[in-house]
């Protein structure tokens, strides 16, 4: 469908009711949402059925000559970064979560093709009892695969931008291209993301270049077996674990994302209060995973830094260990929590309820994989503490031996929101004064993506890139670009 040129929102909303039907658009803002950010003008809320309906709700905001923008979210569970909200206003806001097809899948082969509105839960059920996992997270089970994976999201297994192989694009004008690799029906060709020439899987991840309304993901390989080691130890041992874990993951003993918790954090998985928590998983074998298991364990007894030293089996139903432990092994499997209980503990409430019921904040850095700067992290958070009054729970993800992802999440009552907002304004000064710079920005500090984004010049031609497809900014202006 095409509309004319105009300048009235009116006659876009019009334009936008004629693609999807009436009964598919809600005029007004978004609701509330979990970080109690700023609400944005959103003149309405548009549900397209399939990804044509999409295409031609951009292709009729395209043709209103910059009227008004969309901004495209797949199942709005972006918690603690701002929900649904976009990044500015006077937008039309694209609930894509109706789309929910996996429109192919191939095992053996080891990927899916899946819509934004396909969860983790979803995708990894249709995979239950395969040779095949997707690489899931440990939020809530019914969470998007895509939209958390074009946020750079991390999963158990690796950051999930990854699992990224090839999207389906509509650009600012209306037109579709697919980008990476895409399942050819008249030949088998390897999953291979790049192509020749310029790899542009990656330009539309963290973008407003385009919206995406499908992609293919690669599926993993499950492990033959699995068992998470979990550590306990007190803060002043902070330094010394680190460096014991780095050691570890260095020499190829752990598999997966590694993850400790501050004792905030680690409240949540059943740890004794004032404690830290490692979670090691290791996989592989039978064989493989007993020996690594115990050689980890040993290591851990003799070193005298743990308080607690175990290791669990998710798959022995005679294991004695805490049922959340069970729970996360099950997700490092591929088997994400379909009952929420890992969740609802972490949050004291179901996923369905938080965008209404509390305030979660996010701050998202990344830390060099030192002892030091770990050490300094969390001195960091106490820092806020005594500023603010708000404790900050903190995650550590480790993604290799030079590498952690700090998932800082502030939890309060909501009408604490203004102390909370002011704690995360010091997280992002007293990260970024050490180097400590965010790799996902919440909708109130798309600001700073000239302060920690990047060089100038590198900035400059993004920028370069964006007006050139879309100079009119239909697509999301103020996020990232």
């Amino acid at each position: 469908m095409t509309t004319s040129q105009t300048t009235g929102t009116g006659a876009v909303l019009a334009a936008v009711e004629g693609v999807v039907g009436a009964d598919r658009v809600t005029r007004g803002g978004l609701g509330d949402n979990t970080g109690l950010f700023r609400q944005r003008e959103v003149l309405a809320s548009v549900k397209p059925a399939t990804a044509e309906q999409a295409r031609e709700v951009v292709a009729a905001v395209a043709a209103s000559g910059g009227a008004v923008s969309v901004h495209a979210f797949s199942t709005g569970r972006n918690w603690g970064l701002g929900s649904r909200e976009p990044a500015t206003d006077n937008v039309i806001a694209l609930d894509l979560s109706d789309l929910k097809a996996i429109r192919d899948i191939d095992v053996a082969a080891g990927w899916a093709v899946v819509e934004p509105g396909v969860t983790q839960g979803h995708l990894a059920g249709l995979l239950a009892d395969t040779e095949r996992m997707v690489n899931v997270t440990v939020s809530t089970a019914h969470s998007s695969v895509l939209g958390n994976a074009l946020d750079r999201g991390v999963g158990l297994r690796h950051q999930r931008v990854e699992d990224l192989v090839g999207l389906e694009v509509v650009l600012p004008d209306g037109e579709v291209v697919h980008v990476g690799w895409w399942p050819e029906d008249d030949r088998t060709t390897p999953v291979y993301p790049h192509t020749l020439g310029p790899s542009l899987v990656q330009l539309f991840v963290q973008s407003n270049l385009g919206v995406v309304t499908g992609a293919t993901i690669r599926l993993l390989p499950r492990p033959e077996a699995l068992r998470v080691v979990r550590l306990n130890f007190t803060p002043d041992n902070l330094g010394a674990a680190t460096a014991l874990l780095r050691r570890w993951v260095a020499q190829g003993l752990a598999s997966g994302v590694p993850k400790f918790y501050n004792p905030t954090a680690a409240r949540g998985y059943g740890s004794a209060p004032g404690q830290f928590l490692l979670h090691i998983p290791v996989d592989g074998t039978e064989a493989s995973v007993a020996a690594l298991s115990a050689i980890l364990a040993d290591e851990a007894t003799r070193s005298g830094v743990f308080t607690e030293v175990s290791t669990t089996d998710a798959t022995d139903p005679a294991a004695q260990h805490h049922e959340v432990t069970s729970l996360v092994e099950r997700s490092y499997l591929g088997d994400p929590d379909v009952t929420d209980r890992v969740f609802e503990q972490k949050m004291g409430m179901p996923a369905d309820k938080l965008d209404s019921a509390m305030g979660f904040l996010f701050f998202l850095p990344l830390l060099p994989f030192t002892a030091e700067a770990v050490v300094k992290a969390e001195e960091l958070l106490g820092q806020v503490h005594a500023d603010t009054g708000i404790l900050a729970g903190g995650t550590g993800n480790v993604l290799g031996a030079d590498l952690v992802d700090l998932v800082v999440a502030m939890k309060f009552d909501r009408a604490d929101a203004q102390a909370a907002h002011r704690a995360l304004d010091r997280l992002y000064e007293l990260f970024s004064e050490q180097g400590f710079l965010p790799y996902r920005l919440d909708v109130d500090h798309h600001g700073w993506i000239d302060r920690v984004g990047g060089r100038p010049s590198a900035r400059a031609f993004a920028r370069r890139l964006k007006d050139s497809l879309d100079p009119t900014g239909v697509i999301a202006p103020g996020r990232y670009l």
